[in-house]
């Protein structure tokens, strides 16, 4: 579904990712680690077209779209769950949920499935988004990404200040959203119980390079636990 090669960006005269090349598949759950500083984020926002490519190229779906602007990767089919979730505070939640249509015709119905997905969001539909707690506004972050139904899915360390029980839940949809074969989903955390849990392919960033890649399986004999610990 998304094929990276050859991926630099610079910050002024920092060279902050390093020819980066990786690939996320339908049906998986690729996770992206390292510590902070390490270009985690910045690899996300080159991806949605928050910050344009310097070098590289990205593919989406056989579709490249290194020169497009954000928006026009939306309609191709990325939704992106940004760090610290971003939520519109002012608006309700049905609000939220229905600015995630924005690429959609007007009318569009926001997904029904979004409520069975997380139900807490059904009962709160009226409240405003700052109003939620911070579980409930990162599971609202998810589910706007969602509302479109997109062909990949970007999220940027969901468990960042969230209560242990709805880390739960938002793993639980992650698996479930991977397994039904529809979407592949790039998933940047630093928690890593959380990450090895969910991670089908895993890669580790340092100093904006991929030093480390393989199976999610293998994170524990891999070393990977103690390579983010140096």
């Amino acid at each position: 579904m998304l094929k990276v090669d050859g991926l630099n960006q610079f910050y002024g005269g920092s060279h902050i990712l390093r020819n980066l090349a990786l690939e996320a598949k339908v049906g998986e759950v690729t996770v992206i680690l390292g510590r902070n500083g390490v270009g985690k984020t910045t690899l996300l926002k080159s991806l949605m077209g928050v910050v344009p490519v310097k070098t590289g190229s990205v593919v989406l779906d056989g579709k490249d779209i290194t020169k497009a602007i954000s928006y026009e990767r939306v309609r191709a089919g990325i939704g992106y769950v940004p760090q610290g979730r971003e939520i519109f505070g002012r608006l309700t939640v049905d609000e939220n949920l229905r600015m995630g249509l924005a690429t959609k015709p007007g009318g569009t119905p926001v997904p029904a499935e979004l409520f069975e997905l997380f139900p807490v969001l059904k009962q709160m539909i009226g409240r405003r988004g700052g109003d939620l707690s911070g579980g409930q506004q990162q599971q609202l972050a998810i589910a706007r990404a969602l509302a479109a139904g997109p062909k990949l899915l970007m999220l940027d360390e969901p468990t960042e200040g969230i209560q242990p029980s709805i880390i739960k839940d938002i793993g639980r949809v992650i698996r479930m959203l991977a397994d039904r074969k529809t979407m592949a989903i790039v998933l940047v955390e630093q928690y890593y119980d959380f990450a090895a849990e969910l991670a089908d392919q895993y890669l580790v960033m340092e100093r904006g390079e991929i030093v480390m890649r393989g199976k999610g399986r293998q994170m524990d004999t891999d070393g990977v636990r103690a390579r983010l610990s140096i």
